[in-house]
């Protein structure tokens, strides 16, 4: 393992030291490759894939077959940032052996270095059972894309008095059951804040204020690639949407106007070498030279 690795230990040492932490969702190779060159700490192998990379309407529809092909993707662009798969709809709240199971298997198959599942103290003992597995776990409150159904839609949580104090509650269990961090999804900023001054691991927030150890956002947002959805705390950090479209509009006109692909782009062939293949194509039937090919 190289010394620049990052490892949840160092994770929870950032918050330790005060440094903030960066996180960032990634889907595959290339896209990895270059998110781990930037510095960036931390990348979710996240089942918004499901969304902004396979089109489904929700997280809901990407299983773990999926979920792991990405993740597999991934780390083999990797080498420096800490590695989180995301676990899947109903792929661990239905039977804890079975959760720790598909837990494995973004590690063995995978080649994560944790997973994340969503919930709160309800979903304990599972995350216990999956540490216990020797897999290290990061917890998500809050907004949890895979309750929406229930929620009534992507709906900011925790704006009420007892839904506050849940999520502070909740928070502190998740470190208790062995959480290294916790996402805070689509919470007030205050109450963000409340319970990053409660815990001791990292919070990583999304739409839920500064006041976390650290942030996490789509790649595919922040770049503007993928715009069909735009929660108020997507901030475009590029236009690569538009350049994109216009990078293919100008290959358009080039192809239909015989300007690309140009010499330099094209391989020769020896001048030489040329005439004889045009003497030869001119001294033999090609109908029957194909078809003595054929009979070889």
């Amino acid at each position: 393992m190289s010394l620049e690795k990052m490892t949840t230990s160092k994770i929870i040492e950032k918050k330790k030291n005060g440094e903030k932490i960066v996180t960032i969702t990634s889907y595959d190779y290339s896209f990895a490759k270059i998110v781990d060159e930037s510095n960036i700490d931390l990348i979710l192998v996240g089942d918004s894939l499901s969304r902004v990379i396979l089109g489904n309407e929700n997280t809901l529809a990407v299983t773990m077959d999926e979920m792991i092909h990405h993740t597999k993707a991934v780390t083999r662009g990797v080498s420096n940032a800490l590695v989180v798969g995301d676990m899947p709809f109903l792929s661990y709240k239905i039977d804890i052996k079975e959760a720790v199971k598909n837990a494995g298997r973004f590690i063995q198959e995978g080649g994560a270095e944790a997973i994340k599942v969503e919930g709160g103290t309800e979903i304990c003992p599972t995350i216990k059972a999956i540490i216990d597995a020797d897999i290290e776990v990061m917890g998500h409150i809050g907004l949890t894309p895979q309750k929406i159904y229930r929620f009534g839609g992507h709906l900011v949580q925790g704006r009420n008095t007892d839904a506050a104090k849940r999520l502070i509650l909740d928070a502190i269990n998740l470190q208790e059951a062995g959480c290294f961090s916790m996402v805070l999804e689509g919470i007030p900023w205050q109450i963000a804040k409340v319970i990053t001054n409660q815990v001791d691991i990292p919070t990583i927030g999304i739409g839920a204020g500064s006041h976390c150890d650290g942030q996490i956002i789509v790649i595919h947002d922040m770049l503007g690639i993928f715009t069909d959805f735009k929660p108020k705390f997507v901030k475009y950090f590029a236009n690569l949407g538009q350049s994109m479209r216009d990078a293919l509009a100008k290959y358009k006109e080039e192809v239909e106007n015989s300007i690309y692909p140009d010499l330099d782009h094209s391989y020769e062939y020896p001048l030489n070498d040329l005439n004889e293949i045009e003497s030869w194509i001119d001294s033999v039937d090609i109908q029957e030279e194909s078809l003595k090919l054929k009979k070889k």
